[in-house]
């Protein structure tokens, strides 16, 4: 089906109109055996809040962006690799139910579908889609992915520490090898992670140890650890958008 949708007219427009949405600051998106398999609106779970973002499912790679005219216009366009993509099923917990991981190299993410059964369709389509990639390039799946970042609401207090309080004045960071919501006394080391920065970042003292004797395996933490309570936790928008990656995520 896809091999047959690659070089037809009909794709080729429907790519046009989707990097047409994006404008001059969006990446051509149009190659020869690209093929847009599907689009939709699915909540992200950002630092602060969950929000909306549209999100093109492609035979390749995963496109989303914000939305600023629903169906004409987006930006802060983000491209991912599917080859790169890992996806895990999120129990529903609270408000935000049909929820999946999206995990890669450089950045990973919760997002939630309106239905059960549009969750299943997404979820389906992302694992074809990349098992496609692996069997025609030979490649194995990435066993690296970046840490889901812990929201900004799940932490009123130092997830290293515990005791330093966040204020407008103690803001809060993110380790890059963790996730965890840590303060800056905390997290004032910096290290080459190649998979995320060409520059070294901000980790934890907890993950910097376990980094510099070589024990990286203990630097990452499962999920229940670091994510799940954060679905339960009031909202707090006090945080420190220079410390992350994307300040509207």
């Amino acid at each position: 089906m896809v091999d047959r949708l690659a070089n037809s007219e009909a794709n080729t427009r429907r790519i046009s109109i989707v990097e047409n949405c994006f404008g001059a600051a969006g990446q051509p998106l149009t190659i020869p055996g690209r093929v847009l398999i599907g689009e939709g609106v699915l909540t992200k779970l950002c630092r602060k809040k969950p929000k909306a973002r549209q999100f093109f499912l492609f035979n390749d790679i995963l496109v989303y962006g914000n939305i600023v005219i629903q169906k004409k216009k987006y930006n802060k366009q983000h491209i991912i690799p599917l080859e790169n993509v890992t996806i895990d099923s999120i129990k529903d917990e609270g408000d935000l139910r049909n929820g999946w991981l999206i995990k890669t190299p450089t950045k990973s993410f919760a997002v939630y579908a309106a239905t059960a059964t549009e969750k299943s369709e997404w979820m389906n389509h992302i694992n074809k889609c990349v098992t496609d990639l692996l069997s025609k390039s030979g490649k194995t799946p990435s066993n690296e992915h970046a840490a889901v970042w812990v929201p900004d609401s799940e932490a009123t207090v130092c997830m290293r520490c515990q005791k330093a309080k966040f204020t407008p004045v103690n803001r809060r960071h993110h380790c890059r090898k963790c996730g965890f919501v840590v303060c800056g006394p905390c997290s004032e080391k910096r290290f080459l992670l190649p998979s995320q920065s060409s520059k070294p970042v901000r980790i934890c003292d907890f993950c910097y140890d376990l980094l510099s004797t070589g024990d990286m395996a203990r630097c990452q933490p499962t999920r229940s650890d670091s994510y799940g309570q954060s679905l339960k936790s009031p909202l707090n928008d006090v945080s420190d958008d220079d410390d992350d990656d994307d300040s509207s995520d």
